[in-house]
């Protein structure tokens, strides 16, 4: 029998830091265990199910209208289609590292013919300088808040407010990637209604920071949720019944989105004594929601064998994966929830004095 992998030995432990929790069938078994029998289902979009949680999902977001998607990624493909239809300019713009670049397979050239413009280097956020640098017109401009492969990292809010008022003066639709828009509102000191305002239209996930199953809101204008509906139905996202996805997303929802300051607190916290181990720093130092980057000054298979370690003797699972960075350093993505809180204190803090130890030994080799 080989060595067990990280992953295995970070499944073993009794307690792992990441997020809220195992994702197995007791999600939706919990979401529905005081739902009744005998409620109807939603219909192909339709029914009291998706009708009521759209309404519900528009007025935290601040918007006229709100549609349920199956999935992140039709809702703002669909977005981003409608906007260019609307101006007739087949010409988007967003960071190097969208989710809509480096993980759709090109869905947004391949399905609606649609030009990206890459904005701003790929290890920052994107600033008003890039927008009013744009040396071709666009249809709308995308923003990824927080821009999750850097880091989580957000712009000023003052920023923010003027990219939306140059937008807007320049006849330019913007959009809000905000699949962790709730996890931003802690550190920006706003509500999602009040944010939501500098955009026209808005995305938001059910099962990163709220841990639904699955599914997404898309929000904006009824003129504009109007036109979504069509491409929703183009694009076979009116599956004949999505409750699952809708009951579970509203039961979560509920239950998790006044924890948000629990877990930005609880990721400073956690990159503060990760910060603290030699060789070791996150991006951002300072995390500005509940997801930040760690990484490692070392090999790969060296910190590999050093959490395993780490595991076994405290119990504490940190992360079950470690991605090569270069030969010397790797890295992976924190993202704190419900988990953070079943460990103590003084376990926290035994855990780092530990793994310092076992790097402080690795240097000294």
């Amino acid at each position: 029998m080989g060595k067990k992998t990280l992953f295995e030995a970070y499944k073993q432990t009794a307690f792992q830091l990441q997020g809220h929790g195992k994702r197995n069938l007791g999600v939706l078994k919990e979401a529905l265990v005081d739902i009744g029998g005998d409620l109807d289902s939603d219909i192909y979009g339709s029914g009291r199910i998706i009708e009521d949680f759209q309404k519900k999902m528009a007025n935290f977001l601040g918007k006229e209208s709100a549609v349920f998607f199956p999935s992140g990624t039709m809702a703002q493909q669909i977005a981003l289609r409608v906007w260019c239809d609307q101006k007739d300019l087949h010409r988007v713009a967003y960071h190097p590292l969208s989710h809509l670049e480096i993980h759709e397979e090109d869905g947004l050239k391949k399905l609606h013919g649609i030009e990206p413009i890459l904005l701003a280097d790929k290890d920052r956020v994107i600033g008003l300088e890039d927008v009013i640098g744009l040396e071709t017109d666009i249809a709308c401009l995308l923003l990824e808040l927080p821009q999750r492969e850097i880091g989580g990292q957000l712009p000023d809010y003052e920023t923010l407010e003027n990219i939306s008022e140059y937008c807007r003066g320049k006849g330019i639709r913007i959009h809000l990637d905000g699949a962790r828009l709730y996890e931003i509102l802690p550190h920006y000191g706003k509500s999602a209604e009040e944010i939501c305002s500098l955009f026209d239209s808005v995305y938001i996930s059910f099962y990163k920071g709220i841990g639904g199953i699955a599914g997404a809101i898309l929000a904006g204008s009824e003129e504009f949720t109007k036109e979504s509906k069509v491409w929703k139905r183009r694009h076979g996202g009116d599956l004949i019944s999505l409750y699952p996805y809708i009951l579970s997303a509203d039961y979560y929802f509920d239950q998790r989105i006044n924890k948000m300051n629990q877990y930005y607190e609880g990721a400073k916290e956690l990159a503060g004594l990760f910060n603290g181990c030699r060789g070791v720093s996150t991006l951002p130092e300072k995390p500005v929601s509940n997801m930040f980057h760690v990484f490692f000054q070392y090999p790969q298979k060296e910190i590999e064998t050093i959490l395993i370690d780490l595991y076994e003797e405290t119990g504490i699972g940190l992360t079950g994966y470690v991605k090569e960075v270069t030969e010397n350093e790797c890295a992976y993505e924190v993202s704190i929830g419900d988990q953070y809180e079943n460990v103590s204190k003084q376990e926290l803090t035994k855990l780092f004095v530990v793994l310092d130890e076992k790097l402080k030994r690795l240097i000294e080799k």
